[in-house]
This record gives structure tokens, sequence and C-alpha cells, in this order.
């Protein structure tokens, strides 16, 4: 089996069908073997049956699961432990892949043996608005620093099965943020990477999903411990000191804009900017130094420091 889709399924019977059509237009093109292992995850409404019916239809590609443990990180855990596929992708069930995906992410993976081949996607705004995310270049001499601080979602990357459970990588269970606290370890393990800068996935911006809430979820909290998490990763690697500038961007910016800017929204959200100013003195006290802030525009420069300072 060459590649397997891991799609975590929950409450997503708006958007399934033009998910799983789209990923069944990509492996109808692509020369290899696939497999989409779709897994819902306790959903409430008609997606199991959803995906049970395109099961039917496709016996020999498509998986329909189930897995009762919650949330997406138990989810692509499991479904790691289900695949047969040479790589494995995990895809999100609200969004959508173009047709060629499949074949250029495998082909650019298996002529360059890369354990990891990351790739272009387009963001799409609920106003049709869109912005295009770059795939960081297999050429570029900065890739690892760049894998680390632009901080990569799973749909991001295609990654090779066995080196991933060769050296152990399980997403953190139990909340949200999972990803951040796993992706940017995942290049301390290989310098056989790829990548495929084209406009691969569609990226659907869905206002209310999880990490886009609309009120306050006490889940967002979880950004601390998965920060946590993240650091002893690069400890247990040794790499704090190599990579000590990335990783203190990356606690600038998840603590000072991404998540600052959903605590400041809210009053319960003031417990979250306090913390993250207590994290930030605690890792990295002499953050403001830090060569990536200093490249910012002022105008960003100027909200992160808004946010340290904020009560």
């Amino acid at each position: 089996m060459d590649i397997s889709i891991i799609i975590p399924v929950y409450n997503s019977e708006r958007f399934l069908d033009r998910c799983m059509q789209s990923v069944l237009r990509a492996t109808r093109s692509f020369a290899g073997t696939a497999e989409i292992i779709a897994i819902d995850n306790n959903s409430n409404d008609r997606s199991f049956e959803i995906l049970k019916d395109f099961g039917k239809k496709y016996p020999k590609i498509v998986r329909p699961m189930q897995c009762k443990t919650p949330g997406a990180a138990a989810v692509r855990n499991f479904g790691v432990t289900q695949a047969h596929g040479e790589y494995i992708w995990f895809i999100d069930a609200d969004d959508e892949v173009v047709s060629p995906s499949v074949n250029k992410l495998v082909t650019a993976a298996k002529s360059s043996a890369a354990d990891l081949t990351t790739l272009g996607l387009t963001k799409i705004y609920p106003d049709g608005h869109q912005d295009y995310i770059h795939a960081i270049h297999a050429d570029d001499p900065d890739f690892a620093s760049k894998f680390i601080r632009n901080e990569l979602g799973p749909v991001q990357v295609l990654i090779r099965r066995e080196w991933y459970i060769e050296h152990d990588f399980k997403f953190l269970e139990g909340g949200i943020h999972e990803d951040m606290e796993m992706m940017p370890a995942l290049i301390l393990y290989t310098d056989k990477y790829a990548s495929v800068d084209e406009p691969l996935y569609l990226y659907y911006q869905n206002a209310g999903s999880v990490l886009h809430p609309t009120k306050w979820s006490q889940r967002c909290m979880d950004i601390f411990p998965a920060l946590r998490g993240l650091y002893r990763r690069f400890e247990k690697a040794d790499a704090v000191s190599r990579y000590h500038d990335e990783l203190e961007w990356f606690f600038i910016w998840n603590l000072l804009m991404d998540s600052a800017e959903y605590f400041r929204k809210f009053p319960e959200g003031r417990k979250g900017l306090a913390k993250s100013r207590a994290m930030l003195r605690d890792y990295f006290p002499r953050w403001r130094h830090n060569r990536f802030l200093q490249r910012v525009n002022i105008r960003t420069k100027f909200k992160i420091y808004r946010n340290f300072i904020s009560f």
C-alpha cells in the first residue's frame, strides 16, 4: 500500500460528502495503491452512516471505522495503528484535497526517499477570500528552522509511516492543540524531506470550529500543557540549544499572538493572559531579544508587547 489517508470525523455531515468525494478523486488519479481510513469519533449526527455508505460503495478503498476515545488526537493515533500505507496523510473532514494531490505527494516523497514532504494549501474564508500558504521548499537551507517556526498542521505534511512509528510519535490526547505539541518536533529526527509547493489542500476556515471558537471555551487553556510537552520533546532530542531561537519564537507567537488575541476577547481569558506571561518568563526570560521577533513589522511587534502587558 502506497498511502493511507486518515480522516478524523466528528459531527461533519455538512462537509463529509464534499471531503470524501475530493479524496476519492485524488486516489483515482493516482497510479499506486491507497486506502481511506475514515474514523468517526462519537458523532451524534449522520456522519458514521455517511461513512458506511461510502464504505459499501467503495469497499476496496474506503475503510469506515469508529474510535470511542474522544478527540482528534486519539482518532489520529488510532488511525496510524490501522494504516498499511508506506505514507500517511492526515486530512480534516471539513476540508478538500485537489485531484493531483496524492499522486504528486507520493511521487515527490518516493523520489527523494523523504520522511517528511511538505505541501502548499489554500485557506478559504467564509467571505470567499483566499490565502495561499506556501510549502517549505526542500532545498531551502533554513528548512528545519522554518519547519519549527511555521507551525505546520498535520494536513500540511505527508509522513513516512515506518519512520513515524520507529520514533514513537503520537499526538497528545485529552485536549486541543495536539498538533502544536508534536508537529514541530518531527524535524528533529530526519534530514530527509521533500516538498510540493502547489495548492494541493483546501483548508476551510469555518467559524465555530475548534480552532475558530466564537465563545469562551476552557479547552483553549490546553495550549499550556501542549507547549510544555513540545519543550520536553526538544529536551529529549537534546535540541533546545540548537533550535533555541526557533522554539522561543514558537512560544512567543502562540502565547502572545494567536492565543492572546483570543484570550483578550473574553473576561475569562484574563487568566490565560496571566499564564502566558508567566510561561514565557519561565521558559524564555530574554524573549524580547529573539532574532525572529526583531524581523516582524512594527504592527505585529506592537500587538505582541501589548498582549504581554495586558491585564
